[in-house]
């Protein structure tokens, strides 16, 4: 009987010790493996003599391409996780809690100092400006001819605001020009849009601080944008309708003449009563003055803003003054001659000096703009070093189970079905807090940090910024009812304008959730300027200084040129947006071309070509090629005969550096003999990938 080849199977040889050879096994195509005899090696055999082939299984090798599961896309919206890396409580012992506890102690503390010292920054920082631009701010309210335009009306509540960084002084410059009847209220309604607008630059300016992190800068700075287009997008659609109608007009005298208001005490100081005895030691300001520059007087032009007698005694007596003739006696009986000139008695009021105040600038006898430039410069630098210090404070603090219980409570909405009452539990939150601390700027500014590190989302911003509006309004109702009899009912029409303002904009952009586009644009801003951090810039210059300039230089021409400028200006503007909505929503609708801006140049349809040259710009020094010739290669390219040729190919220089790819499976990728047969150039082919590197510009 013919004795049976009997065949032992080797283990499964391990994955990292496995060698195999390509001549070694044999596969046949139906998948039966046969092995082929090494050489040096003879064929062991049983006890009978039958020869035992020992077969060792190939490595399984698979032919189907690794496939990678698909990673879900980082939404840049989600709030990061503040993880807590220290060492965990019930890991400390005694020692090391009590430590940890003071530590906790002194961190708060620093964050309150920091935090005071923040609001005196702001404090400053709108002293400074009303130093440096006031008077031309003032200036702004001469020209009643260009104040009863709305549009112009509206663009210098913009200026005024931003060049002394407080909307309540210019709203305190509108309600004194009302009340001495140089302006009627129709007027003052455009400048008090305006002023609402230009309150809204300061956390837009404290957002610009978190630039260093793309990811804290894109929230920060749509949490600050958030209030912008909030203002910007009520303005377009109120103003015209004011214009139109009056509405807010009508119904702040109905409400003024239905209620009758009498004066009543002043508004509580809550936040200046802390502030005030610092800010006081640094710089003291006479803001009379400015009413009455914006109610020419020309006896004020050429005195300082900077309050150098704290303390006076006010008299009046009785003295003899001349008259031009008898005609200017106060009476008959009181008027005499003594020969040449016509003598009579009047009351004369003099201020007497008992006084001076303490602050550091009250006997250095400095101008106005050098004083103003001091303050800017070093209320800048206070302001950005209190803003990174907290920030990295409250990165400290707010970590692990604190943050997540903070974000919750900020950020989570009550249960189905009052989901919808969170937000104006919010709104009512922020118009307390706004009415603490006695400003929007200063709460808003506060909130900024606290959007970039992740506590509070862009959507929970927004209504407390809404809320921050509505209680900034109430401190100034509140303000108004303190004026005295003469001032009072102008100055609360003005106040309740600045209110229903206010609250037809949160009607419009805030119960219905696709009508809060401030959101969808601030978002989109914040993701642009992420990417390109000098667009941030461009955003405040253009649309807090050059939009306003031009409209209101225009304004001064005359209204037909402002008319004739501005039209084409809106209609282009409508134009892309509805070419923009077609395309997103409906691009059948339109021709092949228009399907896409690809027909348009590179410069117009991106901010890739602008961020190549202003990175060109920065670095003309560093460069040989001179800026003329950067700016050219990058915006049109140089043909051959073009002087500036020469730096386009320096700048277009490819460098091919190989870089090792990474191989998996190394050791399972071909053996000894394998690698043996493979050329040099193959190996270049199938194990490095080259990459072409254009130089940075």
């Amino acid at each position: 009987m013919a004795s049976l080849n009997r065949q032992t199977m080797a283990a499964w040889p391990e994955l990292e010790n496995a060698q195999p050879t390509s001549e070694k096994y044999t596969v046949k195509a139906d998948g039966e493996q046969s092995a082929k005899p090494e050489k040096g090696k003879e064929t062991e055999k049983d006890d009978t003599g039958a020869p035992i082939t020992k077969i060792e299984l190939a490595p399984s090798h698979s032919t189907a391409a690794l496939i990678e599961e698909p990673t879900e896309v980082e939404d840049p919206w989600d709030l990061p996780e503040l993880k807590d890396t220290g060492i965990k409580w019930s890991e400390r012992d005694t020692k090391g809690k009590i430590l940890c506890v003071f530590q906790g102690i002194g961190k708060f503390i620093l964050l309150l100092v920091f935090l005071y010292f923040f609001v005196c920054s702001l404090d400053v920082l709108s002293s400074a400006f009303q130093l440096v631009g006031g008077k031309v701010a003032g200036k702004f309210f001469n020209n009643n001819s260009i104040m009863s335009n709305p549009l112009a009306g509206m663009v210098i509540g913009v200026l005024v605001t931003v060049l002394v960084q407080s909307s309540s002084t210019s709203t305190s410059i509108v309600v004194s020009m009302v009340a001495s009847s140089l302006l009627p209220v129709r007027a003052a309604i455009p400048i008090v849009m305006g002023a609402n607008i230009g309150t809204s630059i300061t956390n837009t300016l404290v957002a610009l601080m978190q630039a260093g992190d793309r990811k804290e800068f894109r929230r920060a700075f749509a949490g600050a944008t958030v209030h912008d287009f909030f203002n910007w997008l009520s303005v377009l659609v109120l103003l015209p309708l004011e214009a139109a109608t009056g509405y807010l007009e009508r119904l702040t005298n109905f409400v003024v003449e239905s209620f009758h208001f009498k004066n009543g005490e002043e508004a509580p100081e809550l936040l200046k009563v802390i502030t005030d005895p610092f800010t006081k030691l640094i710089i003291q300001l006479d803001k009379s003055i400015l009413n009455q520059i914006a109610m020419n007087d020309k006896s004020v032009q050429n005195k300082s803003l900077i309050k150098i007698w704290c303390k006076t005694f006010t008299n009046m007596t009785e003295r003899n003054v001349t008259v031009p003739s008898p005609e200017n006696c106060t009476s008959p009986s009181l008027c005499w001659t003594d020969g040449l000139y016509t003598w009579t008695i009047k009351n004369v009021t003099y201020k007497e000096n008992i006084a001076k105040c303490r602050h550091i600038f009250v006997n250095l006898n400095l101008s106005d703009a050098i004083v103003g430039t001091i303050l800017l410069v070093t209320s800048l630098l206070i302001l950005c070093t209190c803003l990174i210090l907290i920030v990295k404070l409250l990165g400290s603090v707010l970590r692990g189970q604190v943050a997540t219980v903070i974000k919750k409570t900020i950020n989570t909405d009550f249960p189905y079905p009052f989901g919808w009452v969170t937000g104006y539990l919010a709104i009512l939150v922020g118009a307390g807090m706004t009415f603490i601390v006695q400003s929007s700027s200063v709460f808003t500014s506060a909130m900024t940090p606290l959007i970039g590190i992740g506590v509070i989302s862009v959507e929970r911003a927004y209504p407390l910024t809404l809320g921050a509006n509505i209680g900034t309004t109430t401190t100034a109702i509140l303000a108004a009812l303190a004026s005295p009899g003469n001032t009072l009912k102008s100055s609360l029409q003005i106040a309740l304008c600045h209110f229903f303002f206010n609250i037809s904009g949160i009607i419009l952009w805030y119960p219905i959730p696709f009508t809060r586009l401030p959101i969808f644009l601030a978002k989109r801003l914040g993701s642009i300027s992420a990417k390109y951090r000098w667009f941030a810039i461009v955003y405040l210059v253009v649309f807090f200084f050059l939009i306003p300039l031009a409209v209101f230089g225009l304004s001064l021409i005359g209204w037909p040129v402002l008319v004739g400028v501005a039209s084409p200006s809106v209609l282009v503007i409508l134009l892309v947006l509805v070419l923009k909505i077609l395309q997103s929503f409906c691009p059948g609708a339109l021709p092949q071309k228009l399907r896409s801006w690809a027909f348009l140049p590179v410069w117009m349809r991106s901010l890739e070509p602008w961020d190549k040259l202003i990175s060109s710009l920065t670095s003309c020094f560093q460069r040989r090629c001179c800026c003329c010739c950067r700016i050219c290669c990058e915006l049109c390219g140089c043909c051959q005969c073009c002087r500036c040729s020469k730096c386009c190919e320096d700048l277009e220089e490819v460098k091919d550096e190989p870089v090792k790819a990474p191989e998996a499976f190394d050791n399972l990728a071909m053996d000894k003999e394998a690698w043996d047969g493979v050329t040099k150039s193959e190996v270049d082919a199938s194990g490095t990938k080259t990459i072409s590197s254009v130089t940075a510009l």
